[in-house]
């Protein structure tokens, strides 16, 4: 009889990474890490890694082993207008390349098997096992199979029935520091061209910067040139963007209601959606990997494999309440309408809101346990915008 593995990760990213670190934890021993690429590899990302981040890291017992850049500050930027923020705990900043090899390395130490260049290219879902064909013509079988392996996820696929969401879409490239220094700096005055979502230009150890753009999904026309976005919003703070241009790729957004779990099957990480508002990914796959290495381990202890609760826990857990406000405020805030962007303005530029988001980063506050505060704050920014539209049009007529 072949062997039946206890887990198989598909994904070696830091939600794989993570999940693998948590079972060991948990006592797990026969776990398998695949993924189809071989590391160090490239992953378009801003590298902020967050204090949410550094503390999922210690939680899972893995290091920050790579240069990094500490960033305190973080510059909000909307049109002529702008604010500095000091952070609590700095983010650090870091190559995706060089973290995510450092993840695979750690893993590997604790003697959990990783094996890249395999990709899963079928998965069968029977009664005692999960049933994967790897691109080597390898079958390989596991009682609980956790997909960690981002937008394009066999896993995703499968618990989606082939439905197809609007992704985000995300633009990345390095350039030379811009003029901001060590801080890190949000631009949101793209949105006035269509852009929905903002620039980001993030400080490298090396003196260089990760720069991109960030454009939220929207049932409207998908009109704007990301990469003409990015090179005219770089082009503001007197940078030029390099000819060979910027990596995109898509990402899929958290929605509570999406399915992330069937029974033997879990998802994490970028297969089970990205922050909405910011496009934050590396928090969340740590926090989700987590999240699952329990399920898991759970899961074996008691032979009871459906992951019925895995959806209401990933809800309710800190990450789940997070990104769900996020989503409900990138709904709001990235799809406003022209006779809005001043509203936006004033919301993203109010000292409050920029306090309780500098907290967030920083993981000093959690954010949805301050929703109350946030609304009221955003309300009043709004009955101030429309009083004073009020008084424009009465004095125009």
């Amino acid at each position: 009889m072949a062997r039946i593995r206890d887990v198989v990760v598909i994904g070696a990213g830091p939600a794989g990474a993570g999940t693998a670190a948590r079972l060991h934890q948990r006592g797990v021993r026969d776990v398998l890490v695949l993924d189809r690429s071989r590391f160090p590899r490239d992953k378009p990302c801003g590298g902020g890694l967050t204090g949410r981040a550094a503390d999922a890291l210690d939680e899972l017992g893995l290091r920050l082993a790579v240069p990094h850049a500490p960033s305190g500050v973080a510059r909000v930027r909307f049109g002529t207008f702008e604010r500095a923020v000091a952070l609590a705990r700095p983010v650090n900043v870091i190559r995706r390349t060089d973290f995510d090899a450092s993840l695979v390395e750690q893993v590997e130490a604790l003697g959990v098997e990783v094996r890249t260049g395999a990709r899963a290219e079928a998965l069968d879902v029977g009664r005692d096992a999960v049933s994967l064909r790897l691109n080597s013509g390898e079958e390989l079988s596991a009682r609980i199979v956790v997909g960690a392996d981002g937008v394009g996820s066999i896993v995703r696929k499968r618990l989606c029935g082939g439905q197809r969401l609007g992704p985000h879409r995300l633009f990345v490239q390095e350039v030379e520091a811009l003029a901001s220094g060590r801080a890190m700096l949000y631009d949101f005055t793209p949105m006035r061209e269509g852009l929905r979502g903002y620039l980001w230009a993030f400080p490298l150890a090396d003196g260089r910067a990760n720069v991109g753009v960030m454009h939220y999904p929207s049932t409207r026309q998908d009109g704007p040139g990301l990469r003409r976005m990015l090179r005219d919003g770089l082009a503001r703070h007197g940078v030029e963007l390099s000819p060979r241009g910027a990596r995109g790729w898509p990402a899929w957004g958290y929605h509570p209601r999406a399915p992330v779990a069937a029974p033997r099957m879990l998802t994490v990480g970028d297969a089970a959606g990205i922050d909405a508002l910011t496009g934050e990914g590396i928090a969340v796959a740590l926090e989700h990997g987590q999240i699952a290495g329990d399920a898991a381990a759970r899961a074996l202890a008691t032979g009871d494999f459906r992951f019925a609760d895995y959806p209401r826990t990933l809800r309710h857990a800190v990450v789940g309440r997070e990104l769900n406000l996020d989503r409900w405020l990138a709904a709001r805030l990235y799809q406003a309408g022209p006779g809005w962007q001043r509203w936006v303005g004033l919301a993203l530029l109010d000292a409050d809101v920029l306090e309780l988001y500098a907290a967030r980063v920083a993981g000093t506050e959690v954010l949805a346990d301050q929703k109350l505060r946030l609304l009221q704050t955003l309300a009043r920014r709004w009955t101030q915008w429309r009083r004073r539209r009020l008084e424009l049009e009465a004095a125009v007529s």
